[in-house]
């Protein structure tokens, strides 16, 4: 794996932490914030053609 496939695997790991718990704790928008983010990053892979568990 490239450095740039675990950068990006692990920059999405780490948002899904995130927004779970921003959820966790009633922080709208911080989970919108997140899911943004996590739509990009998703986004990115698939351009890329890295494949992400859903």
């Amino acid at each position: 794996m490239d450095a740039f496939t675990a950068g990006l695997l692990q920059r999405i790991r780490t948002t899904e932490t995130d927004l779970t718990r921003a959820r966790e704790t009633g922080d709208d928008f911080l989970a919108d914030v997140e899911q943004a983010e996590l739509d990009d990053l998703r986004r990115l892979a698939a351009e890329h053609g890295v494949e992400v568990a859903a």
